[in-house]
């Protein structure tokens, strides 16, 4: 069985410096189901999050990012 890897734009409310920025991207990779977390130098206030959509839904997503302590939103749903 093949996976479902989709990516969504999650948008962070907070400016974060470019090591928290790092910090909550590699948290994200390790969990279950994330396959990458990246940013633009250019938009540091949007993460393009790539996951398996077998494992996690997009409310999902969101969870652990907020579990992380900052603010955020789905964008483009």
């Amino acid at each position: 069985m093949a996976n479902r890897i989709v990516d969504i734009t999650v948008h962070i409310d907070e400016t974060l410096d470019p090591p928290s920025r790092q910090a909550l991207a590699e948290k994200l990779r390790g969990e279950a189901g994330v396959v990458n977390a990246t940013y633009s130098e250019d938009a540091p206030h949007l993460m393009i999050v790539e996951y398996d959509a077998d494992r996690l839904d997009s409310t999902a997503l969101l969870g652990l990012v907020q579990r992380q302590g900052v603010h955020a939103e789905l964008i483009g749903l």
